[in-house]
């Protein structure tokens, strides 16, 4: 090899990240730059990333372990698991749950990226993921070599079988919130074909105008757990994005395969942040808090964006409004950038979203206010 010649990736490793799309967040740069120059600074509403302090509790019980030399082991602490059984019965009204139907994970997107992998999924698998989603349940089933149809009614199907179906409500990006009649159907008619169902709860616990019900709630599966997967996450009602803090539970069979291969890929949550998850789960009131600061967030952006002449759809619950003016969704972005407001575009979360915005509850009470005069 000469000097001027650079080593490349074998071929095979190309392929994989040829085939995922674009990191949609690297395509906001020129928005956010043209919202960075407003003289009283940006206000982000793009990410969704939480900005509030983590509860004293949380970050005690995180300092209390950790001098924590030793590997944590990959199914969780005891107590741990008893905290989330607890926290999903208290919390939402899944009952039937045991230890062993709770895995922790490295934050819920880890999961999510990884669960057709964990599965044992293929090329000759289909993916079911809504017509309007979180972008890595794509990537993940692209990460398994497996096929996607974006669909929000499994009649769209025909005569297709899939392996997974992807569930998501309260949704990210739209705030929508799936019945139970609906959640039941979805039940029903993937038990009736040997499919499996995953449902990705991270904003359960962010309810405004509909209450949300997990897959696992007894009113959905008549306490029969088989074949379902709830996706939990930290980040948002604890405020623990940074602690990479999510757990899945469900079915005990299904939690115990991903237990497995788990174990040899050494996915492990660390010690100190497990501890920190039990006090996050077994504390009720930090919870209340944080769900009252983006409820106040909400009734502030909420009639500011409608004012501004956008209308703003479902959102019934979740950490985002999902607003349109009727335009493409990149001029959209382009005026409040303008300003000094920065938020995602639709076409992010699939291509029915081309003329709407999705703006998030998290950024600080000031620059929620801020957001809000400007565009008043």
């Amino acid at each position: 090899m000469s000097g001027s010649e650079k080593p490349r990736l074998p071929r095979h490793r190309r392929v994989v990240s040829a085939d995922l799309p674009e990191f949609p967040w690297d395509t906001l740069t020129d928005a956010k730059a043209l919202a960075g120059a407003h003289p009283d600074g940006i206000v982000d509403l793009s990410v969704g990333t939480p900005v509030d302090p983590v509860a004293p509790l949380i970050q005690d019980a995180l300092a209390a372990a950790s001098s924590s030399p030793g590997y944590p082991t990959t199914a969780g602490t005891k107590a741990l698991r008893e905290s989330a059984v607890a926290a999903l019965a208290r919390r939402y009204g899944i009952t039937g749950l045991v230890e062993s139907s709770v895995l922790p994970v490295i934050g819920s997107k880890e999961l999510i990226a990884w669960l057709p992998t964990l599965l044992g999924l293929g090329a000759g698998d289909l993916v079911v993921v809504p017509e309007l989603a979180y972008p890595t349940y794509d990537v993940g089933a692209r990460l398994a070599g497996s096929q996607v149809v974006r669909a929000d009614s499994l009649t769209q199907l025909g005569p297709q079988t899939p392996t997974l179906v992807y569930l998501n409500s309260p949704s990210n990006p739209t705030g929508r919130v799936l019945g139970v009649d609906h959640l039941r159907k979805v039940v029903g008619w993937a038990r009736d074909r040997g499919v499996l169902v995953a449902s990705d709860e991270c904003y359960l616990g962010l309810s405004w105008d509909a209450e949300p019900l997990s897959v696992l709630h007894p009113s959905v599966c008549d306490g029969d757990h088989s074949g379902l997967l709830a996706i939990h996450s930290l980040s948002k009602t604890s405020s623990l994005a940074g602690y990479r803090a999510g757990f899945v539970a469900g079915d005990p069979e299904l939690v115990a395969e991903l237990l497995a291969v788990r174990k040899h890929a050494g996915m492990m949550v660390p010690t100190p942040v497990q501890a920190a998850m039990v006090a996050a789960l077994d504390d009720d009131d930090h919870e209340k808090v944080q769900r009252e600061r983006y409820a106040r967030r909400r009734e502030i952006l909420l009639p500011a964006l409608r004012g501004a002449g956008f209308t703003v759809e479902h959102s019934e619950a979740g950490l985002y409004l999902w607003a349109t003016r009727g335009e493409p969704c990149a001029d959209s972005v382009a005026w409040l950038a303008e300003h000094g407001i920065l938020v995602a575009p639709g076409h992010f979360y699939g291509p029915a979203g081309a003329r709407h915005v999705r703006a998030a509850l998290t950024a600080s009470d000031e620059r929620i206010a801020t957001a809000a005069a400007r565009l008043t």
